[in-house]
Protein backbone atom coordinates (compact mmCIF):
# COMPACT_ATOMS: atom_id res chain seq x y z
CA UNK A 1 0.00 0.00 0.00
CA UNK A 2 1.50 3.32 -1.07
CA UNK A 3 0.03 6.68 -0.14
CA UNK A 4 1.35 10.19 0.19
CA UNK A 5 0.58 10.98 3.81
CA UNK A 6 1.53 14.64 3.50
CA UNK A 7 -1.25 15.25 0.97
CA UNK A 8 -3.98 13.54 2.96
CA UNK A 9 -7.06 15.27 4.29
CA UNK A 10 -7.73 14.21 7.87
CA UNK A 11 -10.85 16.25 8.55
CA UNK A 12 -11.33 19.00 11.11
CA UNK A 13 -8.75 18.89 13.90
CA UNK A 14 -9.21 20.74 17.19
CA UNK A 15 -6.59 20.70 19.92
CA UNK A 16 -7.75 20.16 23.47
CA UNK A 17 -6.70 18.60 26.78
CA UNK A 18 -8.25 15.24 27.62
CA UNK A 19 -7.60 12.87 30.50
CA UNK A 20 -6.12 9.70 28.98
CA UNK A 21 -5.03 6.44 30.56
CA UNK A 22 -1.43 7.55 30.68
CA UNK A 23 -2.32 10.76 32.54
CA UNK A 24 -3.22 14.30 31.62
CA UNK A 25 -1.92 14.57 28.04
CA UNK A 26 -2.53 16.93 25.19
CA UNK A 27 -4.94 15.18 22.85
CA UNK A 28 -5.87 15.59 19.24
CA UNK A 29 -9.59 15.77 18.56
CA UNK A 30 -10.57 14.97 14.99
CA UNK A 31 -14.04 15.28 13.50
CA UNK A 32 -13.77 13.64 10.05
CA UNK A 33 -15.85 14.89 7.15
CA UNK A 34 -17.94 11.94 5.94
CA UNK A 35 -18.66 11.77 2.22
CA UNK A 36 -21.81 10.72 0.33
CA UNK A 37 -19.89 8.15 -1.74
CA UNK A 38 -21.84 4.96 -2.48
CA UNK A 39 -19.90 2.10 -0.89
CA UNK A 40 -19.57 -1.56 -1.83
CA UNK A 41 -19.40 -3.64 1.33
CA UNK A 42 -19.80 -7.32 2.23
CA UNK A 43 -23.18 -8.55 3.43
CA UNK A 44 -25.16 -5.88 1.58
CA UNK A 45 -25.65 -4.13 -1.73
CA UNK A 46 -27.42 -4.10 -5.06
CA UNK A 47 -27.85 -7.46 -6.82
CA UNK A 48 -27.72 -7.69 -10.60
CA UNK A 49 -29.78 -10.37 -12.34
CA UNK A 50 -27.56 -12.29 -14.71
CA UNK A 51 -30.26 -14.85 -15.46
CA UNK A 52 -33.92 -14.44 -14.53
CA UNK A 53 -34.88 -18.07 -15.28
CA UNK A 54 -34.77 -16.85 -18.88
CA UNK A 55 -31.28 -17.69 -20.05
CA UNK A 56 -31.15 -14.51 -22.15
CA UNK A 57 -32.21 -12.01 -19.47
CA UNK A 58 -31.02 -9.80 -17.95
CA UNK A 59 -27.27 -9.89 -18.01
CA UNK A 60 -26.51 -12.19 -20.90
CA UNK A 61 -26.61 -9.23 -23.25
CA UNK A 62 -23.97 -7.31 -21.29
CA UNK A 63 -20.48 -7.21 -22.70
CA UNK A 64 -18.41 -9.99 -21.16
CA UNK A 65 -16.45 -8.57 -18.24
CA UNK A 66 -18.91 -5.75 -17.48
CA UNK A 67 -19.31 -5.85 -13.70
CA UNK A 68 -21.51 -2.73 -13.56
CA UNK A 69 -18.95 -0.45 -11.98
CA UNK A 70 -21.01 2.31 -13.62
CA UNK A 71 -23.97 1.34 -11.41
CA UNK A 72 -22.58 2.24 -7.95
CA UNK A 73 -23.23 -0.09 -5.04
CA UNK A 74 -23.63 -3.24 -7.15
CA UNK A 75 -22.01 -6.01 -5.14
CA UNK A 76 -23.72 -9.28 -6.13
CA UNK A 77 -24.19 -11.25 -9.35
CA UNK A 78 -27.51 -13.10 -8.99
CA UNK A 79 -28.28 -16.16 -11.09
CA UNK A 80 -31.73 -17.78 -11.10
CA UNK A 81 -31.82 -20.80 -13.39
CA UNK A 82 -33.97 -23.89 -13.95
CA UNK A 83 -32.63 -27.17 -12.63
CA UNK A 84 -33.00 -28.61 -16.16
CA UNK A 85 -30.29 -26.28 -17.48
CA UNK A 86 -27.74 -27.18 -14.82
CA UNK A 87 -28.26 -30.96 -14.82
CA UNK A 88 -29.40 -31.86 -18.35
CA UNK A 89 -28.39 -35.47 -17.74
CA UNK A 90 -28.28 -37.16 -14.37
CA UNK A 91 -24.93 -36.49 -12.76
CA UNK A 92 -23.74 -34.25 -15.60
CA UNK A 93 -23.56 -30.65 -14.39
CA UNK A 94 -23.24 -27.44 -16.36
CA UNK A 95 -21.47 -25.31 -13.75
CA UNK A 96 -19.94 -23.42 -16.66
CA UNK A 97 -23.27 -21.58 -17.05
CA UNK A 98 -22.59 -20.06 -13.64
CA UNK A 99 -18.85 -19.77 -13.50
CA UNK A 100 -18.19 -18.32 -16.96
CA UNK A 101 -20.16 -15.21 -16.03
CA UNK A 102 -19.01 -15.21 -12.42
CA UNK A 103 -15.29 -15.00 -13.19
CA UNK A 104 -15.15 -11.25 -13.89
CA UNK A 105 -17.31 -10.45 -10.88
CA UNK A 106 -15.16 -12.46 -8.52
CA UNK A 107 -12.04 -10.78 -9.91
CA UNK A 108 -13.69 -7.42 -9.14
CA UNK A 109 -14.23 -8.51 -5.52
CA UNK A 110 -17.99 -9.04 -5.82
CA UNK A 111 -20.16 -11.93 -4.58
CA UNK A 112 -22.53 -14.48 -6.09
CA UNK A 113 -26.09 -15.56 -5.27
CA UNK A 114 -28.18 -18.38 -6.68
CA UNK A 115 -31.65 -19.86 -7.01
CA UNK A 116 -32.19 -23.17 -8.82
CA UNK A 117 -35.87 -23.76 -9.56
CA UNK A 118 -37.93 -26.88 -10.18
CA UNK A 119 -40.86 -24.99 -11.70
CA UNK A 120 -41.14 -21.84 -13.80
CA UNK A 121 -43.83 -20.38 -16.06
CA UNK A 122 -42.08 -20.32 -19.43
CA UNK A 123 -40.71 -23.87 -19.60
CA UNK A 124 -40.47 -27.25 -17.90
CA UNK A 125 -37.76 -26.71 -15.30
CA UNK A 126 -37.51 -30.20 -13.84
CA UNK A 127 -35.15 -32.22 -16.07
CA UNK A 128 -36.91 -34.71 -18.34
CA UNK A 129 -34.60 -37.49 -17.15
CA UNK A 130 -35.82 -36.85 -13.57
CA UNK A 131 -39.46 -36.97 -14.69
CA UNK A 132 -38.72 -40.22 -16.52
CA UNK A 133 -37.13 -41.56 -13.33
CA UNK A 134 -40.54 -41.44 -11.71
CA UNK A 135 -41.21 -37.95 -10.33
CA UNK A 136 -44.98 -37.72 -10.08
CA UNK A 137 -46.69 -34.56 -11.24
CA UNK A 138 -48.65 -33.08 -14.10
CA UNK A 139 -48.10 -30.96 -17.15
CA UNK A 140 -50.49 -28.16 -18.00
CA UNK A 141 -50.52 -24.74 -19.68
CA UNK A 142 -49.37 -22.02 -17.33
CA UNK A 143 -52.38 -20.86 -15.30
CA UNK A 144 -54.31 -23.57 -17.16
CA UNK A 145 -54.87 -21.20 -20.08
CA UNK A 146 -54.66 -22.60 -23.63
CA UNK A 147 -51.79 -21.14 -25.57
CA UNK A 148 -49.60 -20.58 -22.53
CA UNK A 149 -46.30 -22.39 -22.13
CA UNK A 150 -46.54 -25.95 -20.84
CA UNK A 151 -45.20 -26.31 -17.31
CA UNK A 152 -44.59 -29.33 -15.12
CA UNK A 153 -45.68 -29.21 -11.49
CA UNK A 154 -44.25 -32.06 -9.42
CA UNK A 155 -45.94 -33.61 -6.44
CA UNK A 156 -44.07 -31.62 -3.85
CA UNK A 157 -43.39 -34.45 -1.43
CA UNK A 158 -42.65 -37.03 -4.10
CA UNK A 159 -39.70 -39.11 -2.83
CA UNK A 160 -38.05 -39.26 -6.25
CA UNK A 161 -38.17 -35.45 -6.51
CA UNK A 162 -36.61 -35.07 -3.07
CA UNK A 163 -33.95 -37.67 -3.86
CA UNK A 164 -32.96 -36.36 -7.29
CA UNK A 165 -33.05 -32.67 -6.40
CA UNK A 166 -31.25 -33.55 -3.16
CA UNK A 167 -28.48 -35.18 -5.19
CA UNK A 168 -28.21 -32.02 -7.27
CA UNK A 169 -27.88 -29.95 -4.09
CA UNK A 170 -25.12 -32.25 -2.83
CA UNK A 171 -23.14 -31.64 -6.01
CA UNK A 172 -23.89 -27.90 -5.83
CA UNK A 173 -22.70 -27.86 -2.21
CA UNK A 174 -19.31 -29.33 -3.11
CA UNK A 175 -18.61 -26.14 -5.06
CA UNK A 176 -20.52 -23.52 -3.17
CA UNK A 177 -21.39 -24.46 0.43
CA UNK A 178 -19.31 -22.30 2.75
CA UNK A 179 -17.74 -20.59 -0.25
CA UNK A 180 -16.75 -17.05 0.87
CA UNK A 181 -17.68 -15.75 -2.59
CA UNK A 182 -21.36 -16.68 -2.09
CA UNK A 183 -23.59 -14.03 -0.52
CA UNK A 184 -26.74 -16.17 -0.30
CA UNK A 185 -28.75 -18.98 -1.88
CA UNK A 186 -32.53 -18.93 -2.27
CA UNK A 187 -34.97 -21.76 -1.80
CA UNK A 188 -35.82 -22.74 -5.39
CA UNK A 189 -37.48 -26.13 -5.21
CA UNK A 190 -40.90 -25.33 -3.75
CA UNK A 191 -43.50 -23.76 -6.04
CA UNK A 192 -42.98 -21.58 -9.09
CA UNK A 193 -39.50 -20.02 -8.93
CA UNK A 194 -39.29 -21.42 -5.38
CA UNK A 195 -41.83 -18.86 -4.17
CA UNK A 196 -44.26 -21.40 -2.69
CA UNK A 197 -47.15 -20.74 -5.08
CA UNK A 198 -48.62 -22.76 -7.94
CA UNK A 199 -52.03 -23.90 -9.07
CA UNK A 200 -51.90 -26.93 -6.79
CA UNK A 201 -50.22 -25.26 -3.82
CA UNK A 202 -52.77 -22.46 -3.79
CA UNK A 203 -55.53 -25.00 -3.35
CA UNK A 204 -53.63 -26.89 -0.65
CA UNK A 205 -52.90 -23.71 1.30
CA UNK A 206 -56.58 -22.76 1.25
CA UNK A 207 -57.95 -26.18 2.22
CA UNK A 208 -55.23 -27.43 4.57
CA UNK A 209 -52.67 -24.85 5.77
CA UNK A 210 -50.91 -27.42 7.94
CA UNK A 211 -50.32 -29.66 4.94
CA UNK A 212 -48.92 -26.70 3.01
CA UNK A 213 -46.56 -25.96 5.90
CA UNK A 214 -45.46 -29.60 6.04
CA UNK A 215 -44.61 -29.63 2.34
CA UNK A 216 -42.68 -26.40 2.61
CA UNK A 217 -40.67 -27.62 5.59
CA UNK A 218 -39.56 -30.65 3.57
CA UNK A 219 -37.90 -28.33 1.06
CA UNK A 220 -36.52 -25.95 3.67
CA UNK A 221 -34.92 -28.91 5.45
CA UNK A 222 -33.55 -30.30 2.19
CA UNK A 223 -31.84 -27.01 1.39
CA UNK A 224 -30.49 -26.47 4.89
CA UNK A 225 -29.24 -30.06 5.17
CA UNK A 226 -27.19 -29.78 1.99
CA UNK A 227 -25.98 -26.20 2.50
CA UNK A 228 -25.30 -26.04 6.26
CA UNK A 229 -22.61 -23.34 5.92
CA UNK A 230 -24.37 -20.96 3.54
CA UNK A 231 -26.71 -18.06 4.19
CA UNK A 232 -30.11 -19.11 2.86
CA UNK A 233 -33.21 -17.03 2.17
CA UNK A 234 -36.80 -17.83 1.29
CA UNK A 235 -39.60 -15.89 -0.41
CA UNK A 236 -42.16 -14.17 1.78
CA UNK A 237 -44.78 -15.88 -0.40
CA UNK A 238 -44.45 -19.09 1.60
CA UNK A 239 -46.17 -17.16 4.38
CA UNK A 240 -48.83 -15.67 2.13
CA UNK A 241 -46.82 -12.75 0.79
CA UNK A 242 -47.93 -10.45 3.60
CA UNK A 243 -51.53 -10.36 2.44
CA UNK A 244 -52.91 -13.00 4.81
CA UNK A 245 -55.11 -11.51 7.50
CA UNK A 246 -56.18 -12.82 10.86
CA UNK A 247 -59.69 -13.03 12.23
CA UNK A 248 -59.45 -9.38 13.30
CA UNK A 249 -58.97 -8.34 9.66
CA UNK A 250 -55.39 -7.17 10.24
CA UNK A 251 -52.24 -8.58 8.69
CA UNK A 252 -50.90 -11.50 10.67
CA UNK A 253 -47.93 -10.49 12.79
CA UNK A 254 -45.90 -13.65 12.07
CA UNK A 255 -46.23 -17.06 10.45
CA UNK A 256 -45.30 -20.60 11.61
CA UNK A 257 -43.11 -21.11 8.53
CA UNK A 258 -41.24 -17.89 9.23
CA UNK A 259 -40.73 -18.92 12.82
CA UNK A 260 -39.35 -22.22 11.55
CA UNK A 261 -37.05 -20.46 9.08
CA UNK A 262 -35.59 -18.30 11.81
CA UNK A 263 -35.04 -21.37 13.99
CA UNK A 264 -32.78 -22.92 11.32
CA UNK A 265 -31.10 -19.70 10.26
CA UNK A 266 -32.95 -19.01 7.01
CA UNK A 267 -33.61 -15.37 6.16
CA UNK A 268 -36.33 -13.53 4.24
CA UNK A 269 -36.62 -12.09 0.74
CA UNK A 270 -39.59 -10.37 -0.86
CA UNK A 271 -39.80 -10.84 -4.62
CA UNK A 272 -42.74 -8.54 -5.17
CA UNK A 273 -41.68 -4.99 -4.38
CA UNK A 274 -43.56 -2.35 -6.38
CA UNK A 275 -45.46 -4.91 -8.44
CA UNK A 276 -48.78 -3.22 -7.76
CA UNK A 277 -49.89 0.43 -7.53
CA UNK A 278 -50.27 2.19 -4.20
CA UNK A 279 -51.25 1.24 -1.56
CA UNK A 280 -50.05 -2.24 -2.54
CA UNK A 281 -46.43 -1.50 -3.44
CA UNK A 282 -45.38 -4.09 -0.83
CA UNK A 283 -46.94 -6.09 1.95
CA UNK A 284 -44.32 -7.95 4.02
CA UNK A 285 -42.33 -5.13 5.59
CA UNK A 286 -43.53 -6.19 9.05
CA UNK A 287 -42.02 -9.63 8.45
CA UNK A 288 -38.87 -7.97 7.15
CA UNK A 289 -38.30 -6.10 10.39
CA UNK A 290 -38.65 -9.32 12.39
CA UNK A 291 -36.05 -11.13 10.28
CA UNK A 292 -33.77 -8.08 10.14
CA UNK A 293 -33.09 -8.39 13.85
CA UNK A 294 -30.89 -11.42 13.13
CA UNK A 295 -30.31 -11.90 9.38
CA UNK A 296 -29.94 -9.79 6.22
CA UNK A 297 -33.20 -9.13 4.36
CA UNK A 298 -33.35 -9.24 0.55
CA UNK A 299 -35.94 -7.30 -1.43
CA UNK A 300 -36.53 -7.59 -5.14
CA UNK A 301 -38.40 -5.22 -7.39
CA UNK A 302 -40.87 -6.52 -9.93
CA UNK A 303 -39.78 -6.59 -13.58
CA UNK A 304 -39.27 -2.90 -14.30
CA UNK A 305 -40.35 -3.28 -17.93
CA UNK A 306 -43.82 -4.41 -16.86
CA UNK A 307 -44.06 -1.71 -14.17
CA UNK A 308 -43.14 1.02 -16.64
CA UNK A 309 -45.71 -0.27 -19.12
CA UNK A 310 -48.39 -0.08 -16.45
CA UNK A 311 -47.23 3.33 -15.26
CA UNK A 312 -46.82 2.26 -11.64
CA UNK A 313 -43.04 2.60 -11.23
CA UNK A 314 -42.15 5.21 -8.62
CA UNK A 315 -38.37 5.50 -7.98
CA UNK A 316 -38.92 7.65 -4.91
CA UNK A 317 -40.50 4.67 -3.16
CA UNK A 318 -37.26 2.68 -3.24
CA UNK A 319 -35.78 4.42 -0.21
CA UNK A 320 -38.99 4.06 1.78
CA UNK A 321 -39.20 0.38 0.93
CA UNK A 322 -35.60 -0.23 2.00
CA UNK A 323 -36.27 1.49 5.32
CA UNK A 324 -39.52 -0.34 6.02
CA UNK A 325 -37.94 -3.75 5.38
CA UNK A 326 -34.56 -2.83 6.91
CA UNK A 327 -33.15 -4.39 3.77
CA UNK A 328 -29.50 -5.30 3.29
CA UNK A 329 -29.83 -6.30 -0.37
CA UNK A 330 -32.01 -5.04 -3.21
CA UNK A 331 -32.26 -7.23 -6.30
CA UNK A 332 -32.99 -5.26 -9.44
CA UNK A 333 -35.24 -7.12 -11.84
CA UNK A 334 -34.51 -5.61 -15.21
CA UNK A 335 -31.98 -4.71 -17.87
CA UNK A 336 -29.24 -2.75 -16.07
CA UNK A 337 -29.09 0.17 -18.51
CA UNK A 338 -32.88 0.65 -18.35
CA UNK A 339 -32.86 0.37 -14.56
CA UNK A 340 -30.05 2.90 -14.26
CA UNK A 341 -31.61 5.43 -16.63
CA UNK A 342 -34.95 5.18 -14.83
CA UNK A 343 -33.61 5.49 -11.29
CA UNK A 344 -30.21 7.22 -11.37
CA UNK A 345 -31.64 10.49 -10.02
CA UNK A 346 -32.52 8.75 -6.73
CA UNK A 347 -29.63 6.27 -6.67
CA UNK A 348 -27.61 7.95 -3.91
CA UNK A 349 -30.73 8.43 -1.86
CA UNK A 350 -31.58 4.76 -1.57
CA UNK A 351 -28.14 3.16 -2.02
CA UNK A 352 -26.70 5.02 0.98
CA UNK A 353 -29.48 3.73 3.22
CA UNK A 354 -29.29 0.11 2.10
CA UNK A 355 -27.73 -2.23 4.65
CA UNK A 356 -25.23 -0.66 7.05
CA UNK A 357 -23.11 2.47 6.65
CA UNK A 358 -20.64 3.43 9.37
CA UNK A 359 -19.76 7.07 9.90
CA UNK A 360 -16.83 7.99 12.11
CA UNK A 361 -17.91 11.20 13.79
CA UNK A 362 -15.09 11.90 16.24
CA UNK A 363 -11.67 10.58 17.30
CA UNK A 364 -9.71 11.61 20.39
CA UNK A 365 -6.16 10.34 20.91
CA UNK A 366 -2.92 11.49 22.57
CA UNK A 367 -0.61 13.53 20.39
CA UNK A 368 2.38 11.67 21.81
CA UNK A 369 2.66 8.05 22.91
CA UNK A 370 5.51 5.98 24.30
CA UNK A 371 6.44 2.61 22.90
CA UNK A 372 4.86 -0.21 24.98
CA UNK A 373 2.83 2.22 27.11
CA UNK A 374 -0.97 1.67 26.94
CA UNK A 375 -3.11 4.62 25.84
CA UNK A 376 -6.75 5.07 24.90
CA UNK A 377 -8.09 6.00 21.48
CA UNK A 378 -11.67 7.17 21.83
CA UNK A 379 -13.93 7.13 18.79
CA UNK A 380 -17.61 7.86 18.15
CA UNK A 381 -19.53 5.97 15.48
CA UNK A 382 -22.99 6.02 13.91
CA UNK A 383 -24.63 3.46 11.64
CA UNK A 384 -26.71 5.56 9.22
CA UNK A 385 -27.90 2.49 7.29
CA UNK A 386 -31.16 0.66 7.93
CA UNK A 387 -29.71 -2.68 9.02
CA UNK A 388 -27.10 -4.03 11.43
CA UNK A 389 -23.73 -5.31 10.29
CA UNK A 390 -24.43 -8.95 11.07
CA UNK A 391 -20.84 -10.23 10.72
CA UNK A 392 -19.75 -8.08 13.71
CA UNK A 393 -16.67 -6.50 12.16
CA UNK A 394 -13.79 -5.36 14.37
CA UNK A 395 -12.17 -1.95 14.86
CA UNK A 396 -8.43 -1.59 14.17
CA UNK A 397 -6.08 1.34 14.70
CA UNK A 398 -2.92 1.45 12.60
CA UNK A 399 0.26 3.52 12.48
CA UNK A 400 1.46 4.35 8.96
CA UNK A 401 4.79 5.79 7.92
CA UNK A 402 5.09 8.53 5.29
CA UNK A 403 5.02 5.91 2.52
CA UNK A 404 1.73 4.55 3.78
CA UNK A 405 3.27 1.33 5.09
CA UNK A 406 1.50 -0.18 8.11
CA UNK A 407 4.11 -0.15 10.88
CA UNK A 408 1.83 -1.17 13.77
CA UNK A 409 -1.69 -2.49 14.08
CA UNK A 410 -3.94 -2.87 17.14
CA UNK A 411 -7.43 -4.42 16.99
CA UNK A 412 -9.92 -3.71 19.76
CA UNK A 413 -10.92 -7.12 21.19
CA UNK A 414 -13.95 -5.80 23.05
CA UNK A 415 -15.95 -3.94 20.40
CA UNK A 416 -17.86 -5.28 17.42
CA UNK A 417 -19.81 -3.22 14.87
CA UNK A 418 -22.85 -5.49 15.22
CA UNK A 419 -23.64 -3.42 18.31
CA UNK A 420 -24.14 -0.23 16.28
CA UNK A 421 -27.92 0.26 15.96
CA UNK A 422 -29.21 1.27 12.51
CA UNK A 423 -30.80 4.63 11.86
CA UNK A 424 -34.57 4.13 11.78
CA UNK A 425 -37.46 6.57 11.73
CA UNK A 426 -34.96 9.43 11.51
CA UNK A 427 -33.28 8.51 14.80
CA UNK A 428 -29.56 7.77 14.89
CA UNK A 429 -27.66 6.55 17.93
CA UNK A 430 -23.99 7.33 18.43
CA UNK A 431 -21.75 4.78 20.15
CA UNK A 432 -18.48 5.80 21.79
CA UNK A 433 -15.66 3.25 21.88
CA UNK A 434 -12.62 3.44 24.12
CA UNK A 435 -9.94 1.29 22.50
CA UNK A 436 -7.01 0.35 24.71
CA UNK A 437 -3.96 0.47 22.45
CA UNK A 438 -0.30 -0.27 22.96
CA UNK A 439 1.86 0.86 20.05
CA UNK A 440 5.19 -0.88 19.58
CA UNK A 441 7.01 -3.32 21.83
CA UNK A 442 10.18 -2.75 23.81
CA UNK A 443 12.17 -5.48 25.56
CA UNK A 444 15.65 -6.09 26.89
CA UNK A 445 17.72 -8.70 25.11
CA UNK A 446 18.37 -11.75 27.30
CA UNK A 447 22.04 -12.70 27.06
CA UNK A 448 23.44 -15.49 29.21
CA UNK A 449 26.33 -16.14 26.85
CA UNK A 450 24.71 -19.22 25.29
CA UNK A 451 22.82 -17.54 22.42
CA UNK A 452 24.94 -18.58 19.44
CA UNK A 453 23.17 -16.24 17.02
CA UNK A 454 23.59 -13.25 19.33
CA UNK A 455 27.25 -14.14 19.90
CA UNK A 456 27.79 -14.31 16.13
CA UNK A 457 26.19 -10.86 15.68
CA UNK A 458 28.43 -9.34 18.37
CA UNK A 459 31.54 -11.05 17.07
CA UNK A 460 30.98 -9.96 13.47
CA UNK A 461 29.62 -6.52 14.37
CA UNK A 462 26.54 -7.22 12.29
CA UNK A 463 22.84 -7.07 13.25
CA UNK A 464 23.86 -6.55 16.87
CA UNK A 465 20.61 -5.54 18.70
CA UNK A 466 22.46 -4.19 21.72
CA UNK A 467 20.89 -4.51 25.14
CA UNK A 468 17.28 -3.75 24.15
CA UNK A 469 15.09 -3.59 21.09
CA UNK A 470 12.12 -1.46 20.04
CA UNK A 471 9.91 -3.13 17.41
CA UNK A 472 8.60 0.30 16.37
CA UNK A 473 10.98 3.09 15.48
CA UNK A 474 10.37 6.38 17.30
CA UNK A 475 9.02 9.06 14.99
CA UNK A 476 5.88 10.76 13.73
CA UNK A 477 3.25 8.50 12.16
CA UNK A 478 -0.22 8.76 10.73
CA UNK A 479 -2.91 7.26 12.92
CA UNK A 480 -5.33 5.40 10.64
CA UNK A 481 -8.49 3.40 11.13
CA UNK A 482 -9.89 0.30 9.47
CA UNK A 483 -12.91 -1.94 10.01
CA UNK A 484 -12.82 -5.63 9.21
CA UNK A 485 -11.55 -8.94 10.51
CA UNK A 486 -10.36 -9.69 14.02
CA UNK A 487 -6.84 -10.11 12.67
CA UNK A 488 -6.87 -6.50 11.48
CA UNK A 489 -7.42 -7.12 7.78
CA UNK A 490 -9.59 -4.26 6.42
CA UNK A 491 -12.88 -5.36 4.82
CA UNK A 492 -15.38 -2.52 5.30
CA UNK A 493 -15.32 0.65 3.21
CA UNK A 494 -15.97 3.87 5.13
CA UNK A 495 -17.24 7.19 3.73
CA UNK A 496 -13.95 8.93 4.53
CA UNK A 497 -11.47 10.73 2.30
CA UNK A 498 -7.90 9.64 1.70
CA UNK A 499 -8.33 5.91 2.23
CA UNK A 500 -6.24 3.31 0.44
CA UNK A 501 -7.17 -0.38 0.59
CA UNK A 502 -9.89 0.49 3.12
CA UNK A 503 -7.41 2.04 5.57
CA UNK A 504 -8.26 5.67 6.37
CA UNK A 505 -5.96 8.34 7.83
CA UNK A 506 -7.20 10.21 10.90
CA UNK A 507 -4.30 12.39 12.07
CA UNK A 508 -0.65 12.57 13.12
CA UNK A 509 0.80 10.99 16.25
CA UNK A 510 4.33 11.08 17.71
CA UNK A 511 5.91 7.90 19.06
CA UNK A 512 8.78 8.19 21.53
CA UNK A 513 11.10 5.59 23.06
CA UNK A 514 9.92 3.69 26.10
CA UNK A 515 10.82 5.56 29.26
CA UNK A 516 11.36 8.82 27.37
CA UNK A 517 10.20 11.98 29.12
CA UNK A 518 9.23 13.56 25.79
Amino acid sequence: MQMNINKMSFGVVVMSVWMLSAGALTAAVVEPANTDEILCNPGMGICHYQYSSRIWAYGAQLEQGDTLEWMPGTTVLYMRLPWAYLEPQEGMYRWDLLESRAASWLKAGKKLAFRISCMDHTMISTPQWAIDAGIKGKKYPYKNKPGNAIVFEPVWDDPVLLEKYGNFLKAFAVRYDGNPDVAFVDLGSFGQYGEGHSMTLGSIRKKDPEEFNRLCRLHLDLLRKNLPNTYLVVSDDIGGGGWIKGKDGKRISDHPLFEYCRSIGIGLRDDSIMCQPEPYHWASDHFGRIFAKETPVVIETGHITKRLERGIWDPKKLRRCIEEYQASYISIHGFPDLYWETNKHVWHEFANRLGYRFELRKVEYPETVKISEPVTVRSSWVNVGVAPQYANASLTWKLLDDKGTVCWSVTDPNFGFRSLPPKLDGIEKSVTVDSRCTFGFSASIPNNGNDAILNWCVKNNRNDPGGAVDLLEPGVYTLAVSVGRKDGKPEIALPLKGGVDRVYPVGRIAVTKAGSSK
